[in-house]
């Protein structure tokens, strides 16, 4: 059941029953899910994102540096990615294992090298 009036500055309203209310809140819902599916697969599609497995994630989350689970997911030795970094292969060492902290160029040339953003990284 539905019905109409018309408010004191003009508006025309509509007034419908709650379970009217329920069924259109949820397909909004539902459509504002396939909307975020439907980016989601385009930017895996285009390259823009990427999936990685979770035991990379576990890794991370369990402590492990990024940069190390990122080199090693990359299939890069610490040698190679020091190089296309340009960065010396200690330093990089040193990154990976917690004792030097990076500074933000050398995040921001290692992220180059790994196609990632400094944020992957941090």
């Amino acid at each position: 059941m539905t019905a109409t009036f018309t408010s004191p500055s003009g508006d025309e309203m509509v007034v419908i029953s709650r379970a009217e209310f329920e069924r259109l809140r949820g397909a909004a819902e539902d459509a504002a899910d396939v909307r975020a599916y439907d980016r989601a697969k385009a930017a895996l599609a285009s390259g823009e994102e990427e999936l990685i497995p979770a035991e990379m994630l576990d890794r991370m989350l369990a402590g492990e540096s990024p940069v190390k689970v990122w080199r090693q997911y990359r299939g890069l030795t610490q040698a190679a990615l020091a190089a296309k970094a340009d960065l010396s292969e200690g330093y990089l060492s040193q990154i990976e294992t917690g004792k030097r902290d990076g500074t933000v160029q050398s995040f921001k040339r290692l992220a180059e090298a790994l196609g990632l953003t400094v944020d992957d990284l941090i």
